[in-house]
């Protein structure tokens, strides 16, 4: 399976109401140092797949400039529907929020 195939079926298994940081999906995939690869392979997956690409942050819990539908308003919003906790910094609370799989992602 391809990196970017392996990053999308990490995403797609991220629990509603929960975020992984970007270095965690690179962790996942094997290739612990490519955070900036996950960035790059949410950024360009196919629409059609309908990831929750929201629910990735990074690991500070700051949300990204970025955010492929409509920038951090849209992610937070999409976040705080599912239930997600802010810090009052703006940031999502990653000791509430963070998901941290126990078995492998097949």
């Amino acid at each position: 399976m391809s990196f970017n195939n392996r990053v999308y079926e990490i995403v797609r298994h991220i629990p509603e109401g929960m975020v992984v940081s970007y270095g965690q999906v690179a962790y996942m995939t094997g290739s612990w140092r490519a955070s900036r690869a996950v960035g790059y392979a949410l950024h360009n997956s196919p629409r059609d797949r309908k990831l929750p690409c929201h629910r990735v942050v990074f690991k500070d819990g700051r949300l990204t400039t970025g955010f492929a539908f409509g920038g951090k308003d849209v992610q937070r919003q999409m976040l705080e529907a599912e239930g997600v906790v802010f810090t009052a910094d703006g940031r999502v609370d990653m000791a509430k929020c963070c998901w941290n799989p126990q078995e492998p992602i097949s």
